[in-house]
């Protein structure tokens, strides 16, 4: 039996899907109005599990936490956190990263929403064996100027609030 996690509290929720559904392009949570300024965090992870309108799963609402109520400095104008991934096929168990489940559309929505988002997460760890996915991603952020940096210590679904949110420069250390 898969565990369901809810969405936090205060947020209103888009889901971007392929039309049979099996490949979910983006997750777009926001802030209810009036709670905070107007900022977007984008979140670039792995793939996507079960998480859309309705229901969120472990990586998504561990960084709804992150960004909305665990108070932390580089989110506190954040009112609207976007979640894409490096491959657009829904799957949570035994994900081959196969080239068919990057998705249609998926490559246009992440740098869509890394064009729309003035903070940009690198939320897929410190061991992601998908070094053509990677690549594609620093190759949009290199694109782009003025967006602030993070990476996460480890992925979102494995994560613990202290330290997990780190600075990252391109180029410098560049991730795993």
């Amino acid at each position: 039996m898969t565990m369901r996690f809810k969405h936090i509290d205060g947020v209103e929720v888009v889901a971007l899907f392929s039309g049979d559904r099996r490949y979910r392009y983006r997750l777009q949570i926001t802030l209810k109005p009036g709670l905070r300024g107007g900022e977007t965090a984008c979140v670039v992870m792995q793939n996507p599990s079960y998480a859309n309108e309705e229901i969120a799963d472990k990586s998504v609402q561990f960084m709804e936490k992150v960004v909305f109520e665990k108070a932390l400095q580089e989110f506190n104008r954040a009112r609207r956190l976007i979640v894409v991934n490096q491959f657009a096929f829904i799957q949570t168990n035994k994900f081959k990263g196969l080239v068919d489940e990057i998705g249609s559309k998926n490559n246009s929505s992440i740098k869509d929403s890394l064009r729309e988002s003035n903070i940009i997460i690198i939320g897929w760890g410190a061991s992601n064996r998908f070094k053509d996915r990677q690549e594609f991603v620093l190759g949009l952020l290199k694109q782009m100027k003025g967006k602030i940096l993070f990476k996460t210590k480890m992925h979102p679904s494995r994560g613990k609030y202290k330290d997990f949110i780190q600075q990252y420069k391109l180029g410098i250390g560049e991730l795993k």
